[in-house]
């Protein structure tokens, strides 16, 4: 690699990417005071009310300013459909762009990472990092307090649930026998209830706000905007990264380590790019092999889903504010007082299922939403209506991230491969007639229309089938392309520690490093992450928290 570069900027430690794990990096490896971090991030500013308005979430993430713009390869068992891929192209990466909905993933989950290598993930590992970056408001909804951090960086909060159909949804599930549950983030995630969000005074509580502002007030910490072309490695060891800025290419230096946390699509790109991945990809595109990784790019997982949307006979859904000057008067009160409507994302309503009988833990997962309205913001013709996003939570599917040529400023091509077994077809069914159960429950009575998507004529496997292949959308949870497990398994890129397996001075640490996606959507856990490869990278560690989450004793002859 070449080293004629002139230096940029150097310090102790280079984090590329000021995303929900990049940022959370920056703020704890600057925390003592011993060490100089410089973050690199090639978007711009975040300020401004698309980003900082909870409601506006479906603007940032359609806007090209904001978002990488990444789409699929044509899906093949999707009818060749190309999906969207947003990733946060400003600070606070995607968290600047996301939903805003917080969840931590179940226990069970992280078990299972240990269980496949990542040592030391367990749940009892990484509770105590979650309780660190929390700061948990529980707004006189219950909860429970004795599992959730109170002092973190990370503001967490409850929509108001004003609107009466947030409570029809939960009231209709426990009416069908599941469970309710006060806090799916603390010791019970399976059943109904409310959703979290990471939303404080009104504003999207993004890692930028959170973790970033603060860790660029202390001297030791720089924020250069540059576009990372790869990683620098002199004698098997990364010395710094490779930029663009403006239209020259310079080095950043890194004296002590570099660590990638460019998301689960761009942290595999730069990895290849630097001559770490699968031998003979790199070969075909004329890259210098420094490290023979075969898991690099493999292993994408994401949650895929189908919104469920029926009519609503009474005008109480936020149709009534979906025209110009609805959204005019909430954009309004929220610039000047950072309360109403816009000052939520609606997603105010939660709920976590198990499929059958025989599954330990949920693996469905449901957004509620009081109007029937697509994420790019049209709205059901329809008119008055509510939703529910539902998915399987752990699809056997698993697609690829691999590079289009050794151009840097090229997108990688993305291959998720949705719905490439029949396991898929099934829970999906499962998933579409489950939530017809749910709207058909008494609590529904007095606000149920006609189902608008899919419609009372799909009823059939064939009809449910054509629905999903039609109308399935991303939730936008990639991740797992630079797996995480023993340093001996050749598939794996990182260790437990998070150091790239073969190369020194270089982790990864952002949703790339999980071996399988967790239940819920995934800004959590990958601030979660960040936290804890810090800890990793100073030679620190929390005590262990051997709290026992609650399963359900009906779990083998029962789905509730």
């Amino acid at each position: 690699m070449s080293t004629s570069l002139n230096i940029l900027a150097e310090a102790d430690y280079v984090v590329v990417g000021s995303g929900s794990a990049g940022s959370a990096l920056a703020y704890r490896l600057s925390e003592n005071g011993k060490h100089s971090v410089i973050v690199l991030e090639f978007g711009g500013t975040d300020m401004g009310p698309f980003i900082q308005m909870p409601a506006a979430l479906s603007y940032p993430m359609n806007m090209k300013r904001y978002d990488w713009g990444f789409v699929s390869e044509p899906e093949p068992h999707l009818g060749g459909r190309r999906l969207a891929t947003p990733r946060g192209k400003v600070i606070g990466g995607s968290s600047s762009i996301n939903g805003m909905v917080y969840v931590r993933g179940h226990a069970r989950d992280f078990d299972h990472w240990e269980e496949s290598g990542a040592k030391g993930w367990g749940f009892a590992d990484v509770l105590p990092f979650y309780k660190r970056m929390e700061h948990w408001h529980e707004g006189g909804h219950g909860g429970d307090p004795k599992w959730r951090g109170k002092d973190g960086p990370l503001h967490v909060s409850r929509g108001p649930r004003v609107n009466p159909l947030f409570h029809a949804f939960v009231e209709a599930g426990t009416q069908a026998g599941f469970e309710a549950t006060a806090d799916y983030n603390g010791e019970k995630q399976e059943g109904f209830g409310p959703m979290e969000q990471t939303v404080w005074r009104g504003r999207r509580w993004s890692t930028a706000n959170a973790y970033l502002r603060p860790a660029l007030k202390r001297s030791n910490v720089r924020l250069i905007h540059a576009f990372a072309n790869r990683i620098a490695i002199e004698n098997g060891r990364a010395t710094g990264v490779e930029v663009t800025k403006g239209r020259n290419a310079h080095l950043v230096k890194a004296n002590r380590e570099v660590i990638i946390a460019a998301s689960s699509i761009n942290s595999p790109k730069l990895l290849m790019l630097s001559g770490i991945g699968p031998a003979a990809h790199l070969a075909e595109h004329g890259i210098e092999v420094v490290a023979d990784r075969p898991g690099v790019g493999g292993n994408l997982q994401d949650h895929l889903e189908v919104y469920i949307q029926q009519a609503c006979t009474q005008p109480i859904t936020l149709y009534k504010h979906w025209n110009l000057f609805g959204k005019g008067f909430s954009g309004a009160r929220w610039l000047l007082t950072k309360t109403g409507l816009g000052a939520s994302n609606q997603f105010e309503s939660a709920a976590f299922l198990r499929s059958q009988a025989g599954v330990e833990y949920p693996d469905i997962q449901y957004h509620f939403l009081p109007i029937a309205v697509r994420y790019d913001g049209k709205a059901a013709a329809e008119g008055h209506g509510f939703q529910a996003h539902v998915g399987p939570m752990r699809s056997p599917s698993r697609g690829s991230i691999s590079l289009r040529s050794s151009d840097p400023m090229e997108p990688p091509k993305i291959v998720f491969n949705y719905m490439s077994t029949e396991e898929d077809w099934i829970d999906f069914r499962r998933c579409v007639r489950l939530t017809r159960e749910i709207f058909a429950q008494k609590a529904f009575d007095a606000y149920r229309g006609k189902e608008i998507q899919p419609g009372d004529a799909a009823q059939s496997d064939e009809a449910i089938d054509d629905f999903i292949r039609e109308e399935a959308e991303s939730a936008y949870h990639p991740c797992g392309t630079c797996r995480m497990g023993d340093a001996e398994d050749r598939n794996a890129v990182v260790d437990p520690e998070c150091r790239v397996i073969g190369v020194d001075g270089l982790r990864v640490a952002d949703s790339s490093i999980f071996p399988r996606i967790t239940n819920g959507n995934l800004n959590a856990p990958s601030i979660m992450v960040g936290e804890k490869a810090s800890d990793h990278i100073l030679g620190k560690t929390l005590p262990r928290d051997e709290a026992e989450p609650w399963i359900n004793p009906r779990w083998k002859t029962s789905d509730r």
